[in-house]
């Protein structure tokens, strides 16, 4: 008898009911996560073909005039359209070549940490943050850097140099984009990669010490070389999201004034297709987006394996 069939002597076939009432316990737990995917990742799918109508909020999707590519003329042709594309490029670009990295090296940072409680401590500090709002963080951004009351402002004012006017100014605004972006969400961004790093063999440590490699030869040949197959993975998944840049974080901390430079292409989506209520060409934009995704991913995931990664198919 093969292995397969006692397998399947020793564990006889069972009802799908039988099997849900055994295992209740674990399909509870799955089941919120079951539904959150099924209700704002699966079920929107249907309303894709908005994109390819000229939909109207009181008739049904299925009764809406079919116009093909028009909406994409229309999107190509609606003022702020490749402004907003260009923004969010640029801010993505930015995100990934400044934030990226950060993340990497606050885990090899806390990683060689030797006080247990202090590594603690600042785990969680720098984790704090990823469960503000961007509410929140919008508010202690505009404190901070007011021109007239910011704490920012006021330092600057005491070692002589004029205020700058962080939010209001499109010279720096985007610097303060990037930089609120990582401060919000470098702690939680080294959770994979301190993971990655308690795989590894601490005796690979041992040997390297006993070779009279220094700390900084071990993070090199060790610690970096045992999780670049999650950074790998984790820059794929960060090109695939390059049109994608905070909609709350850019809906809180955007004005009038520096839109030329801060609006993106979620800002445009919400203000044409609610704002504007062109909901056929805000659709459009959408699965423009999720086409560029699609692409950027494929290609970075052939790159990987060009190079002798894993990648993520």
């Amino acid at each position: 008898m093969d292995s397969d069939s006692a397998a399947a002597a020793e564990f006889p076939k069972q009802s799908i009911r039988k099997r849900i009432m055994k295992n209740r316990a674990i399909y509870a737990f799955v089941l919120p996560a079951f539904i959150y995917f099924i209700v704002f990742r699966y079920f929107p799918i249907y309303f894709i073909q908005v994109a390819f109508t000229d939909y109207r909020p009181t008739i049904s999707v299925w009764d809406s005039v079919w116009v093909g590519l028009e909406n994409y003329h229309k999107l190509l042709s609606t003022p702020g359209f490749l402004l907003a594309l260009r923004n969010t490029v640029i801010l993505a670009f930015y995100k990934i070549v400044i934030g990226f990295p950060i993340p990497i090296i606050l885990a090899i940072m806390i990683n060689e940490v030797r006080n247990l409680a202090f590594k603690r401590v600042t785990q969680t500090l720098v984790y704090l943050p990823h469960f503000i709002s961007w509410a929140v963080i919008g508010g202690i951004m505009y404190s901070l850097l007011s021109v007239d009351t910011g704490v920012v402002n006021e330092l600057l004012e005491l070692i002589g140099r004029e205020p700058i006017f962080f939010l209001g100014d499109r010279a720096v605004y985007r610097g303060v984009i990037v930089a609120s972006d990582i401060w919000k969400e470098m702690g939680w961004g080294t959770v994979l990669y301190l993971a990655a790093i308690t795989n590894i063999d601490p005796q690979l440590y041992e040997a390297a010490e006993i070779d009279g490699a220094s700390r900084l030869q071990q993070i090199y040949h060790i610690t970096l070389a045992g999780i670049k197959a999650t950074i790998v993975v984790l820059l794929i998944i960060r090109l695939g999201r390059i049109l994608e840049v905070d909609f709350e974080q850019m809906l809180v901390l955007n004005n009038p004034m520096v839109r030329p430079v801060g609006d993106v292409l979620d800002t445009f989506v919400y203000r044409v297709g609610l704002q504007q209520g062109r909901h056929s060409v805000a659709a459009a934009a959408g699965l423009f987006k999720t086409f560029v995704a699609g692409a950027l991913v494929i290609a970075a995931d052939r790159l990987s394996k060009l190079i002798g990664e894993r990648g993520l198919f």
